[in-house]
């Protein structure tokens, strides 16, 4: 964990925010387990803000591979295939 530079720490406290990004896509990325990542987030974040994390992250089924019920993916939306180049196509 010495060897992450201000990049890589704002990209991990990005990642571990998201609701979809798994601690386990975080430990691939970055080498990090999942309580590094709470003792890195502890660490540089303020303590209201790593309360306030901690409370959305605990039991979130979505940060945890294992706990997903889609097996391969992500969410799509219905509509995505009529998206296309950042503009949705005309019905």
């Amino acid at each position: 964990m010495e060897q992450l530079d201000g990049i890589a720490i704002d990209r991990i406290i990005e990642m571990a925010w998201e609701d979809r990004t798994t601690f386990e896509a975080i430990h691939f990325q970055f080498g990090l387990k999942e309580q590094e990542v709470i003792d890195l987030m502890r660490r540089e974040m303020k303590p209201s803000s790593f309360r306030m994390w901690r409370a959305r992250v605990q039991g979130r089924k979505t940060k945890h591979e294992k706990l997903r019920t889609f097996e391969k993916g992500r969410f799509k939306c219905s509509r995505q295939k009529s998206i296309s180049n950042n503009s949705v196509s005309k019905r």
